[in-house]
């Protein structure tokens, strides 16, 4: 049987190799590994772990070898990797076990050769410790105190400020908290609660979210007898605020554009008292497949599905009251849930706007005169955000923006849209606008 150290180790060789997301990934390799629950718990922590704090551990391996990083072979450096994470910031692993772990991890999987490498760098960083370079160079500095590249640090500064741009990295390290929405078709937030604590599971209201819950202690969320029944779904609280600025109403006509898992749709027909119509749509029939399966879940009989591409007008999609476009975007604002993001490079970032822009100004040829279009992603990122909305604004004098800053109170605004981060408003980063045809 593999040990949880390889399974960490085979993870996060196939996330750097497919540059695969750490969450599917690491669900994959749990799910076929069938471990104990205080293994499948240090996987989890090896393996977002590395990922967080990647730069650091570089930093600090780099001073020990005489050649650069990329020589080595990845199964070395993984290997390296793993154990100077546990040697840095795992106090409760013994640093014998870390070096050791290490050096069979590299015998076992054919890197026998590197056995002495492995040993002698890890002890060199077990007796030094963490060290920082100097804070002279302050971008260089947060770079590796924070493991994030300088370009994401200089954007967030420039955009953001200092101060937010620190709280923003800061917010990213460990496991954010497991936040789910209240099925008020099915049940009230109160009664969820005591439902929960049978099951051994403490729910806590989130501050300025209505029927929000963040769990704790709740293990696999599909052996919950509340899910199975439906009296809850995941979802972020910036979604669910996502959400409450669309203000769906009962019988209006909703189309969520990029809808797909579905969570937004399911939070409007909530809201809807689950009379009126929502069309979700998406550019994949297996992601629709996802929507039409949690609704059923969930008792929710007034979402339809439909596959088109949201950046192409369709022409038997009806007028609508809502429209809600949740555009493709970098994930700027999801860092601490899926780690890797924070590597991709800025070129791949910078030709986004284009495609949001398209499904943007696509929706907008949806809402009825009087309606509502919410634009929003998770990015922080105003060239994705405020830019994007700005040229959308020049260009389409039959709407205007709205201000939706009572949605998210505190929340950083500019120019009546919220932008969202996670260590002011303890939510994904997220940015939303809401624009009015006019009559």
């Amino acid at each position: 049987m593999k040990t949880a150290r390889q399974i960490a180790f085979e993870a996060l060789n196939k996330i750097e190799r497919d540059k695969s997301y750490s969450n599917l990934t690491l669900d994959s390799v749990l799910y076929a590994a069938n471990l104990s629950k205080a293994d499948n718990s240090l996987v989890s922590a090896l393996v977002y772990g590395v990922l967080e704090r990647t730069l650091t551990i570089d930093y600090s391996l780099s001073r020990q070898l005489k050649q650069p990083l990329k020589k080595l072979k990845p199964q070395v450096l993984t290997a390296l990797r793993l154990g100077t994470y546990q040697l840095l910031f795992m106090d409760k692993i013994p640093q014998s076990a870390a070096v050791n772990e290490s050096v069979t991890l590299v015998k076992k999987n054919g890197c026998a050769f590197a056995a002495g490498l492995t040993n002698a760098v890890l002890r060199a960083v077990a007796r030094d410790g963490l060290v920082l370079p100097d804070e002279e160079d302050i971008i260089h500095f947060y770079s590796v105190k924070y493991s994030f590249p300088e370009w994401l640090i200089k954007l967030w500064v420039e955009s953001y400020g200092e101060e937010n741009a620190v709280g923003i990295m800061e917010s990213c390290a460990g496991r954010p908290p497991l936040t789910v929405r209240v099925n008020t078709l099915k049940t009230t937030k109160e009664k969820l609660v005591s439902f929960l604590a049978d099951d051994g599971v403490t729910a806590l209201s989130v501050n300025n979210i209505d029927n929000a819950l963040n769990l704790e202690k709740c293990g696999s969320i599909e052996n919950l007898s509340a899910f199975n029944s439906g009296l809850f779904h995941v979802q972020d609280g910036a979604s669910q605020l996502c959400a409450a600025a669309l203000d769906a109403k009962p019988g209006d006509t909703v189309l969520d554009l990029c809808s797909a898992p579905g969570g937004k749709a399911f939070t409007c027909a909530e809201k809807m008292e689950n009379n009126g119509r929502i069309i979700a749509c998406d550019i994949h029939s297996h992601r629709l497949a996802l929507i039409k399966e949690g609704a059923n879940r969930l008792g929710i009989n007034i979402i339809d599905v439909k596959r088109c591409d949201a950046s192409h007008f369709c022409e038997d999609m009806p007028q609508a009251d809502r429209v809600l476009c949740d555009v493709p975007c970098s994930g700027l604002g999801i860092v601490r849930r899926k780690p890797e993001i924070r590597f991709k490079a800025s070129a791949e970032i910078e030709k986004l706007p284009e495609l949001q822009y398209s499904i943007l100004t696509n929706a907008a040829r949806y809402v009825k005169k009087g309606g509502r279009l919410i634009y929003s992603t998770c990015a922080l990122n105003p060239k994705e955000n405020e830019e994007v909305c700005a040229k959308f604004l020049r260009e389409n004098s039959n709407f205007e923006i709205v201000d939706i800053s009572s949605v998210a109170p505190g929340a950083y605004t500019n120019n009546k849209t919220v932008t969202l981060m996670p260590h002011i408003t303890q939510t994904d980063g997220f940015f939303i606008a809401a624009f009015e045809r006019r009559n």
